[in-house]
């Protein structure tokens, strides 16, 4: 039982690193089976697909970024604006690495991790947006993170570089704010105070701090 074990934490970090650094549609089952010296049929014994591999990470990606929120709001800063700084540091992020933008665009595509997208950040809202939202049911915060989901990936996904990042991160963030009733001078705050950040180093500081914190994780288990 205890190989078995080793067997599915050795699997994990190593496709884990792949999908980080070679980046997850590069990243083929066969890749990380020679990595790893084992045969394919091992490999998908303990994950069937290269997408449960990517739905166990986007769980440790959305516990982590819950975590960077929490620790942000220990320190002075509201929920709300760490929220906002958490898009911010995903877009920028995406801006600069196209491994980092096929990782968390990759997320947003797949079935069984944007589930676990929805199931984490409707949790998220109804922290963050209570006061805002005092009357909503559990459905109402369920489809409104259904609609943000969709932003959020649009954003990630850019196609059109001739927009300014800055313009779409303002964008969204407004969008999603207006969702769950964010007055507008409160939107207006947030997003100056997110924008006069140093958002683009932050952005590949967070992005390689998570890789850090994978394989710190993996190796602590």
């Amino acid at each position: 039982m205890a190989n078995s074990e080793s067997t599915k934490n050795k699997i994990l970090r190593v496709s884990s690193t792949m999908f980080l650094e070679v980046g997850y549609s590069k990243t083929s089952p066969q890749m990380i089976a020679k990595e790893l010296g084992i045969s394919t049929g091992n490999l998908t014994y303990y994950y069937p697909t290269k997408e449960h591999l990517l739905a166990v990470l986007t769980d440790l990606l959305c516990k982590y970024q819950w975590k960077m929120i929490k620790e942000e709001a220990d320190d002075g800063i509201s929920s709300l604006l760490a929220l906002c700084f958490e898009l911010m540091t995903m877009a920028s992020a995406c801006e600069e690495s196209e491994v980092a933008k096929d990782f968390f665009v990759s997320t947003y595509q797949s079935p069984k991790c944007l589930e676990i997208i929805h199931n984490n950040d409707t949790a998220r809202a109804k922290e963050v947006f209570a006061e805002y939202c005092p009357d909503w049911t559990d459905e109402q915060f369920r489809e409104a993170e259904i609609l943000v989901a969709g932003i959020e990936h649009a954003t990630l996904n850019a196609i059109d570089k001739t927009v300014p990042l800055e313009i779409r991160i303002s964008g969204a963030l407004n969008t999603i704010m207006t969702i769950y009733n964010v007055p507008e001078e409160i939107r207006r705050i947030k997003i100056e105070k997110v924008l006069a950040m140093d958002y683009r180093s932050i952005g590949k500081r967070i992005f390689n701090e998570f890789k850090e914190y994978v394989e710190g994780m993996q190796n602590s288990e």
